[in-house]
């Protein structure tokens, strides 16, 4: 058992993600008439406009955008074509409809006083200005606004605008993709002013860049003139700084190498000076060591500078000689040989000599000293000078530089710029356009709107298109219950059967005897179903009260009870009771007189039964009418009484049919239900909303009664769905009037 529920949880699950066109087959055929009725009529209105549109025309000229347009600041550039910018052509497309372009085609067409183009009021919102005019009388709150009456000229004016606004909106420009070609088309009533549209468009594009080139140029010109002036006063303002900076400062020319020359002056004395210095360092120390020595001449003649002297080195070798001399006399005379004194008296003579030699020398590195110490004096006198005069020349040939280079710098300008003038002013008078027109437009034959053919199949399609949706729209909207699908999900109760709809004319009612009657065999046979269904479900109840009942009035309860109580009385004996008390039916329906005694009478005990009945003797059901309307119908059916009586026509019959007022009109079919085995809740479909029949079946569950299911009536079996389950199903097996 567990296994069976979860098969029938997963069937529910995939029936509810699976898309049901079915369904949507069915909504679509329900409402096809309607769709097509909504699409052939938007359609006829849609053709009947269409054909009274004014037919459009357009015609195409092509420009073919040359090159970008020349710089009147070199003459080369004249020739030059610049197709590497991409924004060129995008700007060419923005200038062709530019307001200044368009404006001058108004002007060249005259197009503001052409009643082509702008055709005068017909006067055709006199109703609308009318009724702006009543209501404002009405209102006289409202401020009145003054109106200015206008001058022709700015009537003129304000038209030409008008015309320009227009020009603007009904011309279209194309760039041609990967080629410099522009196509402009216009459109207009006359084929013939579309193409002198379009082909204007082009001439005054062209002309405009030509008139825009002559205005550059008249403006450079001016331009140059005006610099050429100024440039010539800088030139020569430049030029008298230069000549009066040489008269003031006594100068030839600086730009010579007299700077150098100076600069090596410099250096030499520099080098000098070095070389001075580094022999004053040498005969410095040579003189300290003589001073520190004083009149020292053993210590002197120690003295690097004295040793290797030559003369001292001379004067030494004689006395190396004579000392060698008197070394050998002296071994062979005496001291006072004449040898011997005259040796002695050479060697004296010989230190004597160096003696003065040494003393000469001193003097002399002296004296070296000394001019040595003069030179260097000397030459960083002459370094000094030779530097402030460097400086001077440097500081003068900077001077120099800058004005000669502002001399310079003004004439190169000056020199240019008479030259671009000179070009300028030859070019003033070469006029080179950068588009030409390469196709003209021609009038056009045929109008290019409206596409009369494609505008009416497209309402079509749209009309029916929306139709559809709307359907759908209608469809999802509705509340009512139309399917057996709708009773199980949206009630949540059991489909006992579904009676369908019989045709009738307006304001006739269906047959009484219509179940009898072969004509209505799909209705017996829906009637017959739900008897089958209702004795299906109480196979243990041997005698029955049924309660038929309805949310509101209209829904056919009366009808399915009667025809149910048919049924049932060709099974057993069966008795129909009307207890709607308030707005009783049974009765009229079976021709019973307004004085017959009913259930009210019974109720109140002021008849017998006997007297009560009525016998059907076609149907041989038995009924008892409403009788007498009380004044208290709700209390009179919640009484012992009914109750008793009930109970005792259960003995008697074995299918008691209760038929009761409307759920949402009164409580009479609660209280009728203590006393009944079973409940029949009739719903008309496509009728009644889901809202108002939930609410009448949550009553019966507050009192405590199960509802048995749910009788769907009035069902067209040509456009509901339930068709596909139901629709001749009779039939199609031979349960028909005639089998």
């Amino acid at each position: 058992m567990t296994n069976k529920v979860r098969d029938q949880l997963q069937a529910n699950i995939l029936d509810d993600e699976t898309i049901d066109f079915a369904h949507y087959w069915q909504v679509f055929k329900r409402y096809a008439g309607r769709i097509i009725v909504l699409a052939v009529l938007f359609t006829i209105l849609v053709a009947l406009i269409v054909m009274k549109m004014t037919p459009i025309y357009s015609a195409t000229a092509s420009l073919l955008i040359e090159s970008q347009p020349a710089n009147i600041m070199s003459i080369e550039e004249v020739y030059k074509s610049d197709t590497s910018r991409k924004d060129y052509m995008q700007t060419q497309y923005e200038i062709i409809q530019s307001r200044q372009v368009v404006s001058r085609a108004v002007d060249e067409l005259d197009l503001s006083n052409d009643s082509t183009f702008m055709p005068q009021s017909s006067g055709g919102f006199t109703i609308l200005k009318d009724a702006k005019k009543w209501i404002k009388s009405k209102l006289p709150f409202l401020p009145e606004q003054k109106k200015v009456e206008l001058t022709e000229t700015q009537k003129a004016e304000k038209r030409r605008q008008a015309a320009i606004n227009k020009l603007k909106n009904s011309i279209s420009v194309k760039l041609v993709n990967n080629t410099q070609v522009i196509e402009v088309t216009a459109v207009s009533d006359s084929p013939q002013l579309a193409a002198r549209i379009a082909n204007t468009m082009g001439d005054v594009y062209v002309e405009n860049y030509l008139q825009a080139k002559v205005d550059m140029t008249t403006k450079a010109t001016s331009f140059l003139n005006e610099s050429m002036e100024g440039l010539k006063d800088k030139l020569e303002k430049a030029e008298r700084k230069l000549t009066d900076f040489y008269e003031d400062n006594q100068l030839v020319n600086l730009s010579n190498g007299v700077v150098g020359l100076a600069a090596e002056e410099l250096e030499e004395y520099s080098d000098q000076l070095l070389k001075a210095q580094t022999t004053l360092k040498q005969n410095r120390a040579i003189y300290e060591q003589t001073q520190r020595n004083g009149a020292d001449y053993s210590a002197l003649a120690r003295l690097p500078e004295v040793l290797n002297h030559a003369s001292i080195q001379s004067v030494r070798r004689q006395e190396a000689e004579a000392q060698s001399r008197v070394s050998e006399l002296s071994k062979v005379f005496g001291p006072k040989h004449p040898k011997m004194v005259a040796a002695n008296a050479e060697l004296t003579s010989v230190r004597q000599t160096l003696q003065t030699q040494i003393r000469d020398l001193i003097s002399s590195i002296t004296t070296e000293y000394r001019a040595s110490q003069e030179r260097v004096a000397n030459l960083q006198e002459e370094v000094s000078r030779a530097k402030s005069e460097y400086r001077k020349l440097s500081s003068l040939e900077n001077q120099r530089r800058a004005l000669q280079r502002e001399v310079d710098i003004n004439q190169q300008l000056y020199n240019s710029m008479f030259t671009r003038l000179k070009e300028t002013s030859e070019m003033g008078g070469f006029k080179s356009a950068n588009a030409r027109i390469l196709d003209p437009a021609v009038p056009p034959n045929n109008p290019s709107a409206p596409n009369r053919s494609l505008l009416i199949g497209a309402a079509f399609v749209i009309s029916f298109g929306f139709g559809v949706f709307l359907a759908f729209v209608l469809e999802a909207l509705n509340s009512g219950v139309r399917s057996v699908e709708d009773v199980e999900k949206k009630l949540g109760q059991r489909m006992l059967g579904l009676i369908p709809v019989i045709a009738q004319k307006r304001k006739e009612t269906m047959p009484l005897r219509a179940f009898f009657d072969s004509k209505y065999h799909q209705f017996s046979e829906a009637v017959r179903t739900l008897r089958t269904s209702l004795s299906l479900m109480n196979l243990e109840k041997q005698n029955q009260a049924i309660l038929v009942t309805s949310s509101v009035p209209k829904e056919g309860k009366s009808t399915v009870s009667t025809n149910l109580a048919f049924a049932l009385g060709q099974l057993d004996k069966t008795i129909l009771i009307d207890a709607d008390l308030r707005r009783p039916s049974i009765g009229k329906r079976f021709n019973v007189p307004n004085y017959q005694p009913g259930l009210s009478n019974l109720t109140m005990k002021t008849h017998s039964l006997d007297e009560c009945l009525v016998h059907d003797e076609q149907s041989g059901i038995d009924l008892i009418c409403a009788g007498s309307i009380p004044s208290n119908p709700q209390e009179l059916l919640a009484g012992e009484g009914f109750n008793a009586l009930i109970t005792y026509l259960k003995k008697h019959y074995t299918y008691v049919v209760v038929d009761t007022a409307p759920t949402q009109a009164v409580s009479d079919a609660m209280v009728v239900s203590k006393a009944c085995d079973s409940v029949i809740y009739v719903v008309r479909a496509d009728s009644t909303s889901e809202k108002m029949i939930q609410n009448g079946l949550g009553r019966f569950l507050q009192v405590g009664h199960r509802v048995d299911g749910v009788v769907l009536n009035q069902v067209d079996l040509r456009r509901s769905d339930v068709s596909e389950r139901y629709g001749g199903f009779y039939d199609q097996y031979g349960y028909n009037a005639d089998s």
